[in-house]
């Protein structure tokens, strides 16, 4: 539930030449035998200095958490004086339940509840939002709801929030790319001479021009796997000197600058460390906790959201073949289903893919299904084809991931002009690649041609 709440003239605390500086709680009632009721606070409010008609921004408080779930269970609002030593004085408090803030928002002032401290009205509190995400015609679902025999109206069954009002209430997409650099990958590395982008940099751009928008920072990780240096084969190694780039034109640069830096292709193709790392990074990044028992040097040292933020990630695998062990790929999957992230696999090139579409399935019981293959050569002819395909299943994937952890989304944001950023035409190189007797590749660099479009 979002609530938004205005007070009215409330009863100050401060003496005559200061006024109060009012915040609300939250608070729901538990019943504990032996024990009796108590009232837990599961919110509290930002302060409002010097105003006995404070309007509170908006609050975001799960429904499981406020009222296990039923909307007319008693639930408590208390409104204090805010003091610096933590010994904050109260003002008032009401009890109500969230189907009668949901009614009072609707009769606006006329509907305010009143406050009340030993016996005496101490001001009066308007419910400017009382929204339940995805619950339409919420008049029309009131008035047809139930009444039992005792009179006790049944609770309104709250939908689920959606992908847009996720994103409209500032939730960032985080984008990772992890590129294949195996040796069966050939000539598909090439770089024409006329500067036209090989299949690599074609689902980059397509895929991560649309990504970027949501990201404020657009700083994204590369990673690479499948290449030997120094006589070692790196299954995640990052792409490039820095380990995050500067929007699709850096993970662009960073892709180009592994051919400068003498690798080998090899193999095998194996994606459980980049997905276990990508992973490890969006539970960071939205700050919940993620310890794969296959990994345990990545375990998030951070155990609590952070308040207020909300960040979903997508990791983007761009691949020539078919992975080397299904049964540990779909591990990794199982395992990464538990952070906020999703998962897209791109193949490139004629090989058979086939033995890729245990992807689309791999999903542990209890799981999210996160990972989603899709074949480059049959949306090769349209950038807008290959992104609708790509991103067909993120919106559903992302607020599944929310609403398990009963996270709502927040207050709707709006951009400056001034966070609009046009980024500046990136170079592109072409490479020359030495096929050896062991079916491995040494990359080298070439000259530098200016960059077309797809």
């Amino acid at each position: 539930m979002r609530l938004k709440l205005k007070g009215i003239k409330l009863k100050n605390t401060e003496g005559f030449l200061r006024k109060s500086d009012p915040f609300f709680e939250l608070k729901t009632r538990e019943d504990s035998d032996g024990v009796g009721t108590s009232w837990d606070s599961v919110l509290r409010s930002k302060t409002v200095k010097d105003n006995l008609n404070p309007i509170w921004s908006d609050a975001v408080v799960s429904l499981g958490t406020l009222c296990h779930g039923n909307m007319d269970r008693p639930i408590k609002i208390c409104v204090y004086d805010y003091e610096s030593s933590g010994e904050h004085v109260l003002m008032g408090e009401l009890e109500t339940t969230v189907n009668n803030l949901v009614i009072a928002k609707e009769q606006e002032e006329d509907g305010a509840l009143s406050l009340r401290k030993k016996g005496s009205e101490s001001g009066k509190i308007v419910v400017l939002k009382a929204d339940i995400y995805g619950v339409e015609n919420l008049s029309d679902d009131m008035a047809a709801a139930s009444v039992s025999d005792d009179g006790v109206r049944s609770s309104i069954k709250a939908k689920t929030p959606t992908f847009i009002e996720y994103i409209s209430g500032g939730c960032e997409l985080n984008l990772c790319v992890a590129i294949d650099f195996t040796g069966s990958n050939g000539t598909l590395h090439f770089r024409h001479a006329d500067g036209s982008k090989n299949d690599y940099e074609k689902a980059i751009s397509a895929i991560g021009s649309i990504l970027e928008k949501y990201d404020s920072n657009k700083k994204f990780p590369v990673y690479g796997f499948g290449a030997k240096f120094a006589g070692v084969v790196r299954h995640c190694f990052q792409c490039g000197p820095i380990q995050e780039v500067d929007g699709v034109g850096g993970v662009l640069s960073a892709y180009q600058e592994v051919f400068r830096s003498g690798l080998i292709m090899s193999g095998p193709t194996v994606f459980t460390e980049v997905i276990l790392t990508s992973a490890k990074k969006a539970a960071d990044a939205q700050c919940t906790h993620f310890n794969p028992p296959c990994l345990p040097h990545l375990s998030s040292k951070v155990t609590a959201e952070k308040e207020g933020k909300q960040a979903y990630s997508i990791l983007l695998i761009i691949t020539d073949g078919s992975v080397s062990d299904a049964n540990a790929t779909a591990e990794a999957l199982a395992a990464a289903s538990e952070s906020p992230l999703s998962i897209v696999i791109v193949g490139v090139g004629d090989a058979d893919f086939t033995s890729m579409e245990f992807l689309d399935e791999a999903k542990s019981e209890g799981g999210r299904d996160i990972a989603q293959f899709v074949e480059f050569n049959a949306h090769s002819h349209s950038s807008q084809s290959l992104t609708s395909t790509t991103l067909q299943e993120i919106p559903n994937q992302l607020v599944e991931f929310f609403t398990s952890h009963d996270q709502f989304p927040n207050a709707t944001v709006h951009a400056d002009e001034d966070e609009i950023v046009v980024e500046a035409e990136e170079e592109e190189i072409d490479l020359s690649l030495d096929f050896g007797d062991d079916a491995e590749i040494t990359v080298s660099g070439g000259e530098l041609f200016s960059r077309n479009v797809f």
